[in-house]
């Protein structure tokens, strides 16, 4: 009897001290599942942004299951569009989803994001370029040397094409144009006359109505009739100066290395994703509206007549190259990329 007084007295010790034990670590309980919360501004405005950004943002929110609970802004909404690089690294903003060129990036690869001059051909260029020719490698180096920022991600999206009030038939046709559009491409597209003009996303389409601007030189023609410039211009250049827009993912550099890596491991997934995402809608989206889309006339300049274009283009290629040492390994490596789909010819190629 003595034996099992004493087994039950030391079993009741032994759960008193595990139900107070329990008792004390209940905040640390608590702490672990507060929230991380991340404010995320996208380049892109609302109707866009419904394609090309939330559907990450929704894929992270819903699997994080409360561990990570992000707030997605819409272009300008926070800061101005030219301002989210010093915003991201300032932590104002603790997300991006931008070109580097639109969003004033310091770093040597700028240049690159958004529109280079004809430097890609499609949606699927961009992927095989960060991927296996190299270009992963360049973009995260070059953040990692200006600090503060995190590249976590690069993909395609649309052609930039040219739509308009007014019907582009020829080079002649594109001077004095008023065309919002990227830093780059405007800087390139100003020696055939076109004139860049930089205002807020979001007032571009006003821009056209009320004579400000004669169109635009920032997209394809999925984007012209998601978010309604396809309503306020009338005609389509099937011609583009390049294949592909370069966007990335960014974080704060602190605030990426704060998560958890389970949750790291959540995002870069969900970005995956959303990439996959906008191959097939950018890619069906482009081929279904110029085949059935009501709104642009579609028109196109001659091969040969656009062919002053592409051979700038290389002008222009060698100029940037001679910027830095890692400008010129990334123009040697859209070189090296282009000759590979010219010698494979089509379905690579246009001929």
């Amino acid at each position: 009897m003595t034996n099992r007084r004493q087994f039950l007295t030391r079993a009741g010790a032994v759960t008193l001290g595990a139900a107070g034990a329990a008792t004390l670590s209940t905040p640390a309980i608590v702490k672990a599942q507060t929230a991380i919360k991340w404010r995320f501004q996208t380049y892109a405005g609302a109707a866009l942004g419904e394609h090309v950004t939330k559907p990450i943002v929704d894929a992270i929110n819903a699997a994080a299951k409360g561990e990570l609970e992000i707030e997605l802004y819409y272009a300008d909404q926070i800061v101005p569009t030219g301002e989210l690089f010093r915003a991201l690294q300032a932590g104002t903003i603790d997300a991006v989803h931008s070109d580097d060129d639109s969003m004033a990036s310091p770093a040597e690869v700028a240049t690159f994001g958004g529109y280079f001059p004809l430097a890609t051909k499609q949606i699927l260029d961009v992927p095989v370029l960060f991927k296996q020719y190299g270009l992963a490698d360049i973009w995260k180096s070059a953040y990692e040397k200006v600090g503060g920022v995190v590249w976590l991600s690069s993909s395609g999206q649309d052609p930039c094409h040219f739509n308009t009030k007014k019907p582009i038939t020829s080079l002649k046709d594109l001077e004095g144009l008023r065309l919002y559009t990227f830093p780059t491409a405007g800087r390139f597209l100003s020696q055939f006359g076109v004139v860049p003009v930089t205002i807020p996303y979001e007032d571009a389409q006003v821009a056209v109505q009320t004579g400000e601007l004669d169109g635009m030189a920032w997209s394809g023609i999925t984007e012209d009739y998601t978010v309604g410039w396809a309503d306020v211009t009338d005609h389509f250049l099937t011609n583009n100066i390049s294949g592909a827009w370069i966007g990335s993912f960014f974080v704060n550099e602190q605030k990426w290395a704060e998560l958890p890596e389970h949750l790291k491991g959540l995002v870069l997934t969900a970005i995956e994703a959303g990439n996959n995402y906008r191959n097939q809608w950018y890619w069906g989206g482009e081929a279904k509206l110029r085949a059935g889309g009501d709104k642009l006339k579609l028109t196109s300049i001659p091969a040969a007549d656009w062919k002053p274009v592409e051979d700038a283009a290389k002008v222009f290629w060698k100029e940037i190259a001679g910027q830095s040492e890692t400008a010129a390994k990334v123009v040697k490596i859209f070189e090296d990329y282009n000759a590979v789909l010219e010698k494979a010819g089509p379905p690579y190629t246009n001929g």
